[in-house]
């Protein structure tokens, strides 16, 4: 360990130094970039194997023992049939995890949150057991959980959690009971997963409580938990007891979505996950970075706004997440805020590139991807945002400044050989004007790739129509297809067809020309113009007359 200490400070004495050599040149600010990937522990075990093989085991040893220790259950102090049962319903569910949700079971927080959840939801089953209420059912909050899970996870692992929380909650609770708890918990889940399919405000996840409490109500009703005959037995004591048992059930699941509103924000932050509400709350265009870019680099803010438009569109179509394309579309090119002059679209007159070199030209330009990770880790934006500012142009080539560098160093080679010079040029390497990458990883990434290329070469078009405008856009999909640009995330061919297809559409009612007026209407109305110009009096002239008159 000492070893390895004294040669990673070795490593950052000597990096420091070379940054500050840079600093002095003009070249860096002598300050550390950030990068995302700072927590490397922290990625490994997001990533081990064995971590999610010993929260399995974990999650197995909890649940068998909070089935074989409740009180009056059907394993009670049955310890190895407890176990065994236990064991082969967690299996069950963690194959049809595996199997039908690849991604989030390779990720060690998703397993975690999800078969954490579980235990959870088994906890509470067992809080409310602990308490011996006289409705047991009436109390049960078995919509918690999956709730959490579909606005979080989505609605294939919510329905997951539905049906195996409502079947470990069944084992815990008596056995005349289980089968009736089986039946409320399996439809009253899957009522608050159906209720969540797009939970877009924080108030729906109020209105899902609602419905699960609604659906309790009857459930109840049809179960016999609440007996509806005593009203006409008791009279008016009836009446009072069979509100107050609705009342119970109801305000159970209107407690649950109020809950589960309340400690999104916290799992959130804690696993790392950003929900659709999270999205529509970051795409206010009053984010202190957006103004900043409005004012600083209004050109790459109206690129940025084009492209959310293009990737929003895109995404709806191909049945990607579109919210979190139209966000990521704003920040992407957030980067170029540390130096927005060197950019064609914020450029009035001077273009800073005519006294640089081609490639310092393309160190700056690919510069603006790392810049803006910087900003963004240090404005603590989403961690989707910042995986598609690293993403979006993937590792693809800078190609106006290398044909720029590859033609000045053929015409020096041709004035060398002209002038019988020995020295040998410095050949041009295509990897100095290529970003650093990596390639688009998801399909929201690479729509928004794509929808940065298409809009920034839409704006060389003159004069354009729509067989124009579509042959660009194929163009530069098929060009990224050939560069491999788009390998891995996830786009399959049918996407990128539907993608091409709406991003010419997009492009043709964003690009439409208008009606030009005939000459003699103009003329017309600029005559009509220069009269009613005429008979306008000046601010200045009318102050004079006011003090003129007052004076008099």
């Amino acid at each position: 360990m000492t070893g390895y200490g004294e040669t990673n400070f070795a490593v950052e004495f000597f990096d420091r130094i070379k940054r500050e050599r840079l600093a002095r040149r003009g070249l860096s600010s002598g300050k550390k970039r950030r990068r995302q990937d700072q927590g490397g522990l922290a990625e490994t075990i997001e990533g081990s194997l064995w971590v999610r093989v010993v929260l399995y085991a974990l999650c197995g040893v909890v649940a068998g023992l909070l089935v074989t220790q409740s009180p009056g259950a059907s394993f009670e102090g049955r310890i190895l049939p407890g176990f065994v049962v236990t064991t082969v319903i967690l299996l069950a569910a963690i194959l049809i995890f595996h199997f039908n949700h690849p991604v989030s079971s390779h990720r060690t927080s998703k397993v975690f949150l999800t078969f954490g959840g579980l235990l959870g939801q088994l906890l509470l089953v067992r809080g409310v057991l602990a308490m011996e209420p006289p409705g047991m059912l009436l109390l049960m909050p078995v919509a918690f959980v999956p709730i959490i899970h579909s606005v979080l996870l989505g609605q294939r692992i919510g329905t997951l959690s539905a049906v195996f929380s409502a079947i470990l909650g069944a084992m815990v609770v008596r056995p005349e009971l289980a089968m009736e708890y089986l039946g409320f918990a399996l439809v009253a889940g899957y009522t608050g997963v159906l209720v969540t399919r797009k939970v877009r405000k924080r108030g729906q996840l109020l209105r899902a409580g609602f419905y699960v409490g609604l659906v309790g109500v009857v459930l109840a009703l049809l179960l016999g938990e609440i007996d509806p005959t005593s009203i006409w037995r008791d009279g008016g004591a009836g009446w009072k007891y069979v509100a107050m048992q609705m009342g119970l059930v109801f305000g159970t699941g209107v407690l649950t979505g109020m809950v589960v509103s309340g400690l999104l924000p916290l799992l959130e932050g804690v696993f790392l996950l950003t929900t659709e509400i999270s999205w529509l709350e970051m795409s206010d265009l009053n984010h202190k970075l957006l103004r900043r870019m409005q004012i600083e680099a209004p050109g790459t803010f109206h690129h940025s706004l084009m492209v959310a438009q293009l990737a929003e569109t895109a995404a709806e179509a191909v049945g990607a997440n579109s919210t979190m394309c139209r966000v990521c579309a704003y920040f992407h090119d957030i980067g170029k805020l540390r130096k927005p002059g060197y950019f064609v679209e914020n450029q009035v007159e001077v273009n800073p590139h005519d006294d640089l070199t081609p490639t310092m030209s393309a160190l700056v330009i690919i510069a603006h991807v790392k810049d803006g990770v910087d900003i963004a880790i240090k404005e603590k934006l989403a961690p989707e945002i910042i995986d598609v500012i690293q993403e979006h142009h993937g590792d693809s080539l800078v190609y106006y400044f290398y044909r720029k560098a590859r033609e000045q160093h053929d015409a020096r080679e041709a004035d060398d050989k002209g002038a019988g010079a020995d020295e040998e040029l410095v050949e041009v390497d295509e990897k100095n004007f290529r970003y650093p990458g990596p390639r688009p990883q998801s399909k929201e990434s690479g729509i928004i790739s794509l929808a940065d290329a298409v809009e920034s070469a839409s704006r060389s078009l003159e004069k354009p129509n729509p067989t124009k405008i579509r042959a660009l856009v194929d163009e530069i999909v098929l060009s990224r297809i050939r560069d491999g640009q788009l390998d891995d995330c996830g786009l399959t061919m049918n996407d990128i067809r539907t993608i091409r297809e709406v991003f010419a559409k997009t492009l043709r009612s964003m690009m439409h020309t208008r009606i030009a007026y005939p000459s003699e209407k103009k003329g017309k109305k600029s005559r009509e113009g220069d009269t009613e110009a005429k008979n306008v009096v000046r601010v200045e002239e009318l102050e004079r007359r006011r003090k003129k008159a007052g004076g008099n």
